[in-house]
Parts: C-alpha cells; sequence; structure tokens
C-alpha cells in the first residue's frame, strides 16, 4: 500500500537533482515496483527517462503506453507476465504537462484501462502529481530537469524564449489552454504569456521582428513590458502602451513586435482584445469556424507614442479559440502555395474531438506537412477551450 506522507516526506527532504531517485527509492520500500520517470522534450515528440533502470531511452509520444498516459492524462495499465501490473500515469502541474510516472504494482482488480476505483493507482496518481510541483520547484536549483527535456541541442535564442514561457498548457475550470513553438529547439521572435486571476485570464501571443537572438531579445523586452504594467494593475490598452513605449525606447523604431492581447472575463465571457499585429485569432462554435475580425492596429515599438484602442467580442461555454501566429497562416509549400485561411479552417476542424493541449501540435504537424521543409519562420499556436461560469 502506498503511503503518501511518507512519499511526501521523502520527496520534500531530497536535494532537487535527486528526486526521481528518492521517489523511486520509497516506492520500493513499499512494495511498488519497475518505478520509472519520464519527461517530454520540448518539441513534444518523445519521453525522456530520467531513471531508465530498463536501459529503454526515449520513447515517443505518439507510439507508446507513455505517451498514451502523457496525451490523455489518463492511467494506463499493461499486465505482466510476472503477475503484475505496469501502471504508468500522468506527470502534471495545474494542467501543464511534464511526463509520466510508471511503477509496476502488486496483482489486483484492474478491470478497465484507467481503473479510477482502485486506490493504489488513485495513490500513485497523487504521488505522481506531488512530484511534478516538486520538480517545477527544484528547477530553481538545478539544470537536471531542463537537461532531459532536450533530444537536441537548443540555439541561444530558443534558451531565451523557453525561459521566458509560462508553461505549455493550463488548466481550471474556467478554461483550458494549450499551446506550443517551432521550430522549438531553434525558435526567435515567438512567444506568448499569459496570467490568470480569480476574475479574468489574460493572455498575450507576441512576434518579435528579426533573426535569431536579436529577436529573442526583443520579444523577451515586449514580454516582461507588458508583465509590468499588468502586475502593476493597468488595463489591457495600457499595457501595450508601456509594452509600445518600452520598445520604441530600446530601437527608435527600427525593431518592433507584432501582439496580440486578450483578457477573458470568467462571469460574462466578454474578451477585450487589442490586435497590434499579425497574429489570428479562430473561433470554432459547434460545427462552424470561423475568422475573428478585428480592428488592426500599428504593432508595439513601431512609433512613439501609439494610443490603442481595445475591442471586445463574446465567447459561449464550449468555445475554442485558436490564435496562430503568421508563420502558420503565411506558410509556404516548395510549390509556393501558402497554407491560408482554408487550411487552417480545415485544421481546426480536424482536431475539433481533441484535447486543447493537443492541438497545437496537430495544427503544427499540418503546418510543417504543407511546407515540407525546415521552417524558415517561427510559428506559435495557442488554443484556448472556454467553460466559462454557471452563472455565465
Amino acid at each position: 500500500m502506498i503511503d503518501y506522507p511518507t512519499v511526501e516526506r521523502a520527496l520534500r527532504t531530497a536535494d532537487p537533482e535527486a528526486l526521481p531517485e528518492a521517489v523511486r527509492a520509497v516506492l520500493l520500500t513499499m512494495g511498488v515496483g519497475d518505478v520509472e520517470v519520464h519527461l517530454a522534450d520540448y518539441a513534444l515528440r518523445v519521453l525522456t527517462p530520467l531513471t531508465d533502470t530498463r536501459q529503454t531511452g526515449t520513447v515517443p509520444i505518439h507510439a507508446s503506453v507513455e505517451g498514451k498516459a502523457f496525451a490523455s492524462q489518463q492511467p494506463q495499465l499493461r499486465r505482466q507476465g510476472d503477475g503484475t501490473t505496469a501502471v504508468t500515469v500522468p506527470v502534471t502541474v495545474r494542467g501543464d504537462r511534464h511526463g509520466t510516472l510508471t511503477a509496476s504494482l502488486p496483482a489486483g482488480d484492474f478491470d478497465s484501462a484507467t481503473s479510477p476505483g482502485n486506490a493504489e493507482v488513485e495513490s500513485l496518481q497523487a504521488v505522481a502529481r506531488l512530484l511534478g510541483h516538486e520538480i517545477v520547484v527544484a528547477e530553481r536549483d538545478t539544470d537536471r530537469y531542463q537537461q532531459a527535456r532536450r533530444a537536441s541541442r537548443l540555439t541561444l535564442a530558443a534558451e531565451t524564449q523557453w525561459q521566458l514561457l509560462p508553461g505549455r498548457s493550463s488548466r481550471r475550470r474556467e478554461y483550458a489552454l494549450g499551446a506550443q513553438l517551432e521550430p522549438a529547439y531553434a525558435i526567435r521572435g515567438d512567444s506568448y504569456d499569459w496570467a490568470a486571476t480569480g476574475t479574468d485570464l489574460t493572455l498575450a501571443v507576441v512576434n518579435g521582428m528579426g533573426e535569431g537572438t536579436a529577436a529573442a531579445l526583443l520579444t523577451s523586452l515586449a514580454v516582461n513590458a507588458l508583465r509590468n504594467a499588468r502586475r502593476a494593475g493597468l488595463g489591457l490598452a495600457d499595457q501595450a502602451v508601456l509594452a509600445d513605449q518600452a520598445v520604441y525606447a530600446q530601437h527608435r523604431g527600427d525593431m518592433y513586435v507584432s501582439a496580440l492581447l486578450l483578457c477573458f472575463a470568467y462571469d460574462t465571457g466578454q474578451v477585450t482584445v487589442v490586435d497590434a499585429g499579425s497574429p489570428q485569432i479562430w473561433l470554432r462554435r459547434g460545427r462552424s469556424v470561423e475568422r475573428v475580425d478585428l480592428e488592426a492596429q500599428l504593432p508595439l515599438g513601431m512609433f512613439e507614442e501609439t494610443a490603442y484602442r481595445p475591442q471586445t467580442f463574446q465567447v459561449l461555454p464550449g468555445d475554442r479559440l485558436v490564435i496562430v501566429s503568421d508563420g502558420a497562416h503565411g506558410a509556404r509549400s516548395p510549390a509556393g502555395e501558402i497554407y491560408g485561411d482554408a487550411a487552417l479552417q480545415r485544421g481546426i476542424t480536424s482536431s475539433g474531438l481533441l484535447p486543447a493541449e493537443d492541438v497545437p501540435t496537430a495544427i503544427l504537424r499540418e503546418v510543417a506537412d504543407h511546407r515540407s521543409t525546415e521552417a524558415d519562420d517561427d510559428v506559435v499556436v495557442v488554443c484556448v477551450d472556454w467553460y466559462g461560469r454557471s452563472g455565465e
């Protein structure tokens, strides 16, 4: 029987870099065997083992039991020849998916693929959630988990961008959110940011012009200026103004940032938005997929003292918003054909049954198939599934 308080004490007192070994050691004392921890790589293609006792190496997310647990966020069970059951559960923190935890449990009444009523499976899920929280905290003090997420070396620009992000997914009762950047190991100027309060969700999708570290540093300046204004309690338009001033003061109009800023009110479903550049919003409501038309305003930092005007539109429970940068809707095939609106509509429709966390990678795969060559522009895709509140 898994003793959760004992596991918690072991993880709380372990050295930051030793969390996988700590959870493995304490579970082994409780009769749990073959404990393995995997983390997802930056491109969301493979899961890398942290405690590779089976010497299996990385496993593909889209063709493995571990990947199925990661993608579905449900336990995956496998009967083993020795009478035990291998259980793989997701390691997730407030909707942000990090990896998986696999362990062999003694034979029990596992009568379904998820066995939600099985106490041992539920205990292992609780341990995985705790491990995820501890990894997030430990990353302040060790590079081990960042290194494990790298299937190849990051460029300096990509290093800057990934350190800037809040996460890749988030969930609460009002919404589910997923986002992804490509090329994951060489991203330059595209990025996103979000922050939630008790009343609203603020979301920003940005695209700094230029190449390499110059684009990454430009985006970093804009995102941190937006955060500074947001944390000072300023409204969306004033956040844009402050970021515009910060970018212009640094580059005097020679470099600028395209940005889309949104604020979702939980109680009403009203979305306040400032469109300052190229990212597009697409709304899926029922079977309909349409682009949300907004008044285009100047990018951040293009001119001195630009004034920004907020606009509004409404989302309803069950709506899905997909936001894409110009690297997606403007992607060209080898023959010069633009990916365009029709293909985006099809991509959003075909991914309709996927959770919000998986939609960005599904659309990015379609864009990559259309391009069929190495990406020559950054791409960011963000998906928001809106649930609202019961009073909405």
